[in-house]
C-alpha cells in the first residue's frame, strides 16, 4: 500500500520500481502498467526553477497515488513520467477510466504560492502478456503505448497488449508501409469545417490526414506519424499534406468555395531553409494565392524560441499565410511566447471547451484566452464545440469562431464541398442547431 510522499526522493526510482514490478511478475504474472507523462512540464522548471517544479511534481505524484486508492505499486520512471502498476485482470475500458478519472481531476488547478498550473498527460498502458515473466518485455510494451499516446493528437491515452503487438509485428515494415502510403495514394485529406458560432456559417476548414491501410481500413495518423518519425520521414509526410491541401483548395475554388483552409505544420518544416520557396512553388502549380493557408503549429514548437523558427515563421507572414497556435493552453503555458512570434489565430484546446458548461475554471480560461487574442489582434476559434450548450456559453463570452462535432467530423472533400454549399444555399445547412 502506497503513503503519500514528503520529497520526490523517497518515491522509488526507476531501478527499484521496476524491481518491484519484477518481484511481482514472479508472484503473479497478471498486471497493468501505466507510464503518466506530464506534459510539457520542462516549462515549469525552467520558468519557475527546478525546486519549484519538484514541489509541483510531489503535488501530482501524491495526487496520482490518492486516485489509485493506495492499491498500486507507483514509482518516478524519469524526471516527469511516473509508473504505475495494478493488479488484476481488467479489460481496456476499464483502465481507460482510470486515466479518464485522472484527467477529470486535474482539471482542477495545482496552486503553489501564487501560481496555478493545468496538468495534461499522455498516457500509455500495457496489460502484461499471458505468463510473462520478463519485466523487459512488459516495459517496453508500456513504453510503447506511451510513445503512441504522444503522437496521437486525438487521444492522450493508448492501450497495448500482447495481441496488438503481436498485429504491429509487422512494425519491422512500417518504413516500407509509409512509403508505399506516400505512393500509392492510401493517404487522404479530412475537412473538419470552422464556423461563424453567430450564424453557423462555414468559413473554413482543417486539414485532417487519414490513412486508407490495405489492412487496417481508415486510421487516424497517429501509426503513420510514428513510423514517420521512427525513419525521419516527416518532411516527406509534412509535404504530401501540404500538396494535398493546395489540391482540395484549388478544387474548393473552382467549386465557388473559396475557404480559409488550415494545415497543420510539421516541426521539422520549420526547420527546412527550402520550406518558403516550396510554397510559392505549390502556389504557383496549383492556382492558389497563399493568403487562402493559414499554418497551424503546437505550442512546444512555439516556446522552443528558437531564432530559427521565428525567422521562418516571420518568412512564412510575409508571403500572406496565417500563423495559428494550435490546442492553445495544453499542458503547462509559457505565455512569454506570445510576445516573441506574431500570429493570426489562437485555437484553444478542446479540454476546455468539453465542460465549460459545468466547470467555471475553464470558463474563466476561455474569457481569459479572449483577452489574450485581443491584445494580440489574433483571432479565437474554439476547438471541441460538441453539444447546444457548448454554443450558447461561448456565444455569451464572445468567441466569433468555432468547430466541433456538434457542425460536423471531418469529411472528405467531396462531402465537404456538399455541405459547405448547402450552407450556401440555404443560409445555413446548420441552421437547425441555433
Amino acid at each position: 500500500m502506497q503513503e503519500s510522499h514528503h520529497s520526490l526522493t523517497t518515491i522509488p526510482n526507476r531501478y527499484a520500481f521496476l524491481d518491484e514490478i519484477e518481484q511481482l511478475l514472479l508472484e503473479d504474472s497478471n498486471q497493468n502498467l501505466f507510464l503518466i507523462d506530464v506534459v510539457r512540464f520542462s516549462d515549469v522548471s525552467s520558468s519557475f526553477g527546478y525546486e519549484f517544479g519538484d514541489r509541483i511534481l510531489l503535488e501530482i505524484a501524491n495526487r496520482i497515488i490518492y486516485l489509485s486508492d493506495n492499491e498500486a505499486i507507483f514509482g518516478r520512471v524519469s524526471g516527469d513520467i511516473f509508473g504505475l502498476v495494478l493488479s488484476g485482470s481488467f479489460p481496456p475500458q476499464k483502465l481507460k477510466r482510470f486515466y479518464t478519472h485522472l484527467a477529470d481531476h486535474f482539471k482542477t488547478p495545482i496552486q503553489c504560492d501564487d501560481h496555478a498550473f493545468m496538468v495534461d498527460f499522455n498516457v500509455g498502458v500495457a496489460t502484461n502478456p499471458i505468463e510473462n515473466k520478463n519485466i523487459n518485455t512488459f516495459f517496453s510494451l508500456a513504453e510503447t503505448a506511451l510513445k503512441q499516446s504522444k503522437s496521437n493528437k486525438f487521444d492522450n491515452f493508448q492501450f497495448v497488449n500482447k495481441v496488438k503487438t503481436d498485429e504491429s509485428g509487422r512494425s519491422l515494415t512500417l518504413k516500407a508501409d509509409l512509403t508505399r502510403a506516400l505512393t500509392q495514394h492510401e493517404l487522404e485529406i479530412y475537412y473538419q469545417p470552422k464556423v461563424e458560432l453567430n450564424t453557423l456559417k462555414i468559413i473554413g476548414a482543417e486539414c485532417l490526414l487519414r490513412w486508407n491501410h490495405p489492412l487496417d481500413g481508415m486510421l487516424f495518423p497517429g501509426a503513420l506519424i510514428e513510423a514517420a518519425e521512427s525513419y525521419n520521414m516527416m518532411n516527406e509526410v509534412g509535404y504530401w499534406v501540404l500538396e494535398a491541401a493546395f489540391k482540395g483548395a484549388a478544387k474548393l475554388n473552382k467549386s465557388g468555395l473559396k475557404l480559409k483552409i488550415s494545415v497543420n505544420m510539421s516541426p521539422t518544416q520549420l526547420y527546412d531553409l527550402h520550406f518558403t520557396e516550396v510554397l510559392v512553388s505549390m502556389s504557383k502549380l496549383h492556382g492558389v494565392e497563399l493568403s487562402q493557408f493559414e499554418l497551424e503549429l503546437t505550442e512546444d514548437v512555439a516556446l522552443s524560441n528558437s531564432l530559427l523558427v521565428k525567422k521562418q515563421l516571420s518568412k512564412v507572414r510575409e508571403l500572406g499565410i496565417a500563423i495559428a497556435i494550435d490546442d492553445f493552453g495544453k499542458g503547462y503555458s509559457n505565455l512569454g511566447y506570445m510576445r516573441n512570434i506574431e500570429i493570426d489565430t489562437i485555437k484553444i484546446d478542446k479540454s476546455f471547451i468539453m465542460e465549460i458548461e459545468q466547470n467555471p475554471i475553464n470558463k474563466a480560461i476561455v474569457e481569459a484566452s479572449l483577452l489574450i487574442a485581443q491584445a494580440a489582434n489574433c483571432e479565437l476559434v474554439a476547438e471541441g464545440i460538441e453539444n447546444i450548450q457548448h454554443l450558447h456559453i461561448l456565444r455569451e463570452i464572445g468567441i466569433v469562431h468555432g468547430q466541433g462535432f456538434l457542425f460536423s467530423k471531418a469529411v472528405c472533400l467531396q462531402d465537404f464541398i456538399e455541405l459547405a454549399h448547402q450552407d450556401i444555399s440555404v443560409g445555413s445547412s446548420l441552421s437547425y442547431i441555433s
